[in-house]
């Protein structure tokens, strides 16, 4: 899944994978995740239906950067543009873009996958 990225950013997108992996095994309830390919892009979807999808990708078109994409429909990109309005760009209501060569603002980004692993749990009548 990982193999076509180029070595610098394979890296990087194996590190964004083990935050995803991670994340998902200390915040309760979301249970397990399933790793698929999801539009190509390497994509963490929630086995029971607690959370919204995370995906992550690099493209070829703007090398300096890659993305963590969450569902457009939900809330959860204005959310995290409140709440962190420097520790991202902003693509959309879709994504977080970090550069390459940034430092990667882990705990910040560990909340916003935290919440959208979990943004079904949130909302009434849904998974409990």
């Amino acid at each position: 899944m990982f193999e076509a990225y180029p070595a610098d950013v394979r890296r990087r997108m194996l590190a964004l994978r083990e935050l995803v992996l991670k994340t998902a095994a200390q915040t309760p309830r979301v249970g397990d995740i399933e790793e698929t390919l999801k539009w190509g892009e390497p994509a963490y979807v929630t086995v029971n239906k607690a959370g919204s999808t995370v995906r992550i990708d690099w493209k070829p078109k703007t090398p300096a950067q890659y993305a963590v994409y969450f569902n457009c429909q939900t809330t959860l990109v204005e959310s995290f543009r409140q709440m962190f309005p420097n520790d991202f760009r902003f693509e959309g209501n879709r994504a977080l873009v970090l550069e390459l060569e940034q430092k990667v603002p882990v705990d910040a980004l560990g909340f916003c996958i935290a919440a959208a692993l979990t943004y079904h749990l949130k909302r009434p009548g849904l998974a409990s």
